[in-house]
């Protein structure tokens, strides 16, 4: 089955209340979590820290660059993912239309590539 990556991104919280109101929603993300597991549609998932603990890297003409933060500017960043092991797209959408986040955010909904496929879903597997 294929494998595919829900990526959550949303406003950082404006202030104390608006994130607890966020936090208030942890039952829900848990309950979320144990039913993939149950399923046996999850394969890992992470929260990340907000993006002031973020370091971004780049390297250009032989000269790396750290820079504070995450690579743009944007109201929306990158809090976390699930990894899921799925039968197609439309029930890794059905995943994703489950995330509490989508009130307030949006998710991400990617194939992962295996290491023998090429872009577009192409094999390079010799066979």
């Amino acid at each position: 089955m294929p494998n595919y990556m829900l990526l959550f991104y949303a406003p950082e919280a404006a202030d104390e209340a608006e994130q607890a109101e966020r936090d208030a929603e942890l039952p829900v993300w848990f309950e979320l979590i144990d039913s993939l597991r149950e399923a046996g549609l999850l394969v890992a998932n992470g929260r990340l820290h907000a993006t002031d603990s973020a370091t971004t890297v780049r390297s250009r003409n032989g000269e790396t660059e750290l820079t504070d933060g995450p690579f743009a500017v944007t109201k929306e960043f990158l809090g976390g993912y699930f990894l899921l092991e799925c039968r197609d797209l439309d029930e890794a959408l059905k995943v994703a239309e489950r995330v509490p986040l989508t009130r307030y955010g949006s998710v991400e909904v990617r194939p992962v590539m295996s290491p023998n496929e090429e872009p577009g879903g192409e094999s390079t597997a010799q066979g």
